[in-house]
């Protein structure tokens, strides 16, 4: 195994953060007034920003290193995960979209204050920020467990820890000052770069593969499917059309963590196109991933793969990077991870900070005392500092649980989100498309749903239903719910 950082990695390295840190700066300069403008600007973000915006924030580490592993281990049909995505995000585009406009909404759970009192609008926003710690907490750890592989080769937890702080400080450095303005800006440097690095190792292994017959190989061993129709596969159609279609509209238009971009537009209609581009965008760039997971099998098909580092079972993208990978493009593959991780960090700080000032404490303060915007706008960025600091308590928790504890806290966190989701999709259909509900049924649905989902987990009482089918019966549960409650 190679070992640390070669001196032209660390030229790439340390030239990506002095990029990181004008942009930061450049970026930074808009007057900031109110908390509205901290989190939305002022309605008048480009439409195409807004896309690739909503582009890198949908990827992740995670997803850098998830998607060659999966064409790695199976085939293509993970892209239909994004193809159901596409359907969700037209009916979120033309079904939710135009209510948050009419409502001039700074986040999405102000529709059930409307709809059901501000107790509902209370519980929402409280399900959505312990999701958010639990979920995002663990994706920053996987972030930053894969940084300190490639920079320190090792993860012990000083090392983590100092990665952690990395992408903490990277993703503070935009959503501090700048607010949403500043991030949505700095996702294009962002989704560049781990385009570029991933664009960069696909060309590298397609001619290392040169005097290989890449596609007689790859059909050889079944590896271009690019849909499933068996009624049990992770990403078969049937699946693509129900339990993962009710996520991915909950992903894009109830969390806030997403959908804060789409608010950020000067109107609907190019909230709608922003929305949509996002995806149609999305399926080239992992279109891409995927290819370099089917390169991969292709270039270790003949060999002994112990996918572990440490004692942690890795990715094989993660393998290539710390056996393979040349001096150079091992540094921009890194700062491709970075980058990754960053989109998705520096915008769940400000979901985060906006759902926990505009829809908790800017209520209860104006309630009790006549204040001015300006302290709204310090009351944001203390709560961006304060999610910062609990997502990277939540990311060394992660580090010590997964360590010694047989619980895989990183496969529950990362689907908490997911639990939350089902939830969030009974009290919003009951909301939109029936009369029925109140702000009581609204706090029994969300704990509803996310039993459901629990108890229908293997660890819990042994039950084994594809992940799918658990969004669509959490939903069903929770939107059953929602009925019992009076107009």
């Amino acid at each position: 195994m190679q070992s640390s950082f070669s001196s032209l990695d660390w030229i790439v390295f340390v030239s990506y953060f002095l990029l990181l840190t004008i942009s930061s700066i450049l970026l930074s300069r808009n007057k900031i007034n109110s908390s509205r403008d901290f989190f939305l600007t002022k309605n008048g973000m480009p439409m195409f920003a807004v896309a690739i915006s909503i582009l890198a924030t949908s990827q992740s580490a995670a997803t850098f290193l998830g998607a060659p592993e999966f064409s790695y281990a199976h085939d293509f049909t993970f892209i239909g995960f994004y193809i159901s995505a596409l359907l969700a995000v037209t009916f979120v585009a033309f079904v939710f979209i135009p209510r948050f406009y009419e409502m001039k909404a700074v986040t999405v759970y102000e529709l059930l204050e409307i709809r059901y009192g501000s107790e509902a609008k209370k519980y929402a926003g409280v399900m959505f920020l312990v999701g958010r710690v639990l979920a995002s907490g663990a994706r920053l750890y996987i972030g930053a467990l894969a940084i300190s592989m490639i920079l320190f080769s090792d993860i012990v937890f000083l090392h983590v820890a100092i990665s952690i702080f990395i992408l903490v400080t990277g993703a503070l450095a935009y959503t501090y000052f700048g607010g949403v303005r500043s991030v949505i800006l700095s996702d294009i440097i962002q989704a560049v770069t781990y385009i570029g690095a991933g664009v960069a190792v696909l060309v590298f292994l397609y001619y290392s593969l040169e005097s290989v017959d890449i596609i007689a190989t790859l059909q050889e061993h079944n590896k271009l499917n690019f849909y499933d129709t068996s009624l049990d596969g992770k990403f078969s159609i049937i699946g693509l059309l129900s339990g993962w279609l009710l996520l991915n509209i909950a992903a894009f238009g109830l969390d806030q963590d997403m959908t804060q971009r789409v608010l950020t537009c000067k109107s609907k209609n190019e909230a709608t196109k922003s929305l949509i581009l996002s995806i149609i965008m999305t399926i080239p760039v992992v279109l891409l991933f995927l290819a370099i997971g089917a390169l991969l099998f292709v270039f270790y098909q003949e060999s002994d793969v112990v996918q572990n580092f440490e004692g942690e079972k890795i990715t094989i993208f993660m393998y290539y990077i710390l056996n393979e990978m040349p001096e150079g493009l091992r540094g921009l593959v890194t700062v491709g991870a970075i980058a990754a991780a960053l989109s998705s960090t520096n915008s769940v700080l400000g979901a985060m900070a906006s759902v926990a000032v505009e829809d908790l404490y800017k209520p209860y303060k104006l309630q009790n005392s006549s204040v001015d915007e300006l302290h709204f706008v310090k009351a944001s960025r203390v709560a961006v500092l304060l999610f910062a600091l609990t997502l990277s308590l939540m990311a060394m928790v992660s580090y010590y649980w997964q360590q010694y504890s047989d619980l895989s806290l990183i496969g529950f966190a990362l689907g908490v989100m997911a639990f939350a989701y089902t939830g969030l999709l009974g009290v919003y259909f009951s909301a939109i498309f029936t009369k029925r509900g109140n702000e009581q049924t609204v706090l029994y649905s969300l704990i509803g749903g996310f039993v459901t989902v629990l108890a229908l987990q293997p660890y819990t009482f042994g039950m084994s239903i594809g992940f799918s089918w658990q969004i669509v019966i959490g939903t069903f549960v929770a939107f059953c719910i929602m009925q019992f409650g009076k107009k």
